[in-house]
């Protein structure tokens, strides 16, 4: 047996290792969220430096006290909108029932002022039947309201008499001290302009901005005065009377927030009557 076993070959016995990638684990998962998460948080930054002042203290108060915010209110806090607090009644626009509420009575009482001062003055006084002030939703309204002798402006024209001038800028001075927007609006009434030329949407247009340079000139800051406005006889004052010199008036109207807050019509909240 053992001679046989002489003529045999030997047998080497080989290992071999197998080659292939050594696992690594999740960390890389880790490290790929956190690296999304910083872009996120990169583009939110960019988008909050892009955004207006508004938007970014409303942002801010949301973080500082997210439970401040209902559903309603956290809709608002994109498009810029006021940030009442948790349960807060709001109206068509964002802003809390209350504080519009607020705002209105402050209007109210400035009205109540400018009111005293112009029946007070001896040279306004031919003005105290002819001036309507007058407080809504849409805010404080102070209406010039002509008589038919032409008692602010020239008749048929948009010259101011000089009364009417100084009267504008004693309202100026006092309203330049609000932080509120101004819309200026322009009226006629039905009867036809004898030019061709020049129509009641020119001169409603031209009144209003004539007063809205004396408003300027008086002291109302430029960023204060939001539009001005002609109507023409689209808006009679006396819609039974389309020729009746009461149609033709300007309106100065203190919004109590933004444009979109005075965009509808409201009823007249209270009126305050000038001269009795």
């Amino acid at each position: 047996m053992a001679g046989s076993d002489e003529g045999r070959a030997p047998i080497n016995i080989i290992k071999k290792k197998k080659s292939g990638h050594v696992a690594h684990g999740g960390a890389w998962k880790v490290a790929y969220a956190d690296f999304v998460t910083a872009m996120m948080a990169l583009f939110i930054v960019l988008w909050i430096v892009g955004q207006s002042k508004q938007i970014k203290e409303n942002v801010a108060n949301y973080f500082k006290d997210p439970g401040a915010f209902n559903e309603k209110t956290q809709s608002h806090i994109l498009s810029g909108g006021l940030v009442p607090v948790q349960n807060q009644s709001l109206n068509k626009t964002g802003i809390p029932i209350d504080k519009e509420a607020e705002e209105l009575k402050t209007l109210s009482n400035e009205g109540k002022k400018l009111q005293q001062m112009i029946s007070s003055t001896p040279q306004f006084k031919k003005f105290t039947n002819q001036i309507q002030i007058t407080v809504s939703k849409e805010g404080l309204r102070i209406e010039l309201i002509e008589n038919a002798q032409g008692l602010f402006f020239d008749v048929g024209s948009a010259r101011l008499k000089p009364e009417t001038i100084d009267l504008l800028e004693m309202i100026a001075r006092e309203l330049s001290a609000l932080p509120n927007q101004i819309i200026i609006e322009g009226y006629t009434d039905a009867r036809p302009y004898v030019r061709t030329d020049y129509t009641n949407w020119e001169l409603s247009t031209d009144r209003a901005n004539a007063a809205r340079k004396i408003l300027r000139d008086g002291g109302l800051k430029k960023d204060q005065i939001l539009e001005v406005r002609g109507y023409a006889d689209r808006r009679l004052r006396d819609p039974a009377n389309p020729y009746d010199f009461s149609n033709r008036r300007v309106s100065i109207l203190v919004t109590p927030f933004t444009k979109d807050s005075v965009s509808t019509p409201a009823e007249h909240i209270d009126t305050l009557k000038i001269g009795g």
